[in-house]
């Protein structure tokens, strides 16, 4: 795969300089987040800053491995609802109705961003209405 350098010329993957290391998400409550995330996607604690903000990630790879990790970060200025930028998420082990059903269980909600029912994804929120959505086609685990 290639893509268009700034000088006009054709770079490769191999010569990319940046990958996504970690997402940070501010929230209210960093542990309620940090447990929830790592149950969606088989995540755990990897470490604690002074400032309360709980960073997550892949248990066999941790930061800087194949996968990104997240930090949850403690705001009281946190936005509800749609962002700029959200997770989606695809199930690895089961189908689609049978993580969603999961989702659920650990405190995701449905959320309403219009969409008109024949779409092949669930948007949903996290225990802090961060939203987020769950992808049909299924993965392979890494």
């Amino acid at each position: 795969m290639t893509y268009g350098g700034a000088s006009g010329g054709l770079l490769t993957l191999a010569d990319m300089a940046c990958r996504i290391s970690e997402l940070v998400i501010d929230c209210t409550d960093p542990d309620r987040l940090a447990a929830f995330w790592s149950e969606v996607l088989g995540y755990v604690e990897l470490g604690r800053e002074d400032d309360g903000s709980i960073e997550i990630g892949p248990p066999d790879a941790g930061f800087g491995g194949p996968q990104p990790t997240l930090v949850l970060s403690p705001s009281s200025d946190t936005r509800r609802g749609k962002l700029p930028l959200h997770i989606d998420v695809n199930a690895t082990d089961r189908d689609q109705e049978a993580e969603l059903q999961r989702l659920f269980a650990l405190g995701a909600r449905t959320a309403d961003v219009g969409q008109s029912g024949t779409e092949s994804w669930h948007c949903l929120a996290d225990p802090e209405g961060n939203e987020f959505c769950l992808l049909r086609t299924r993965l392979p685990p890494l």
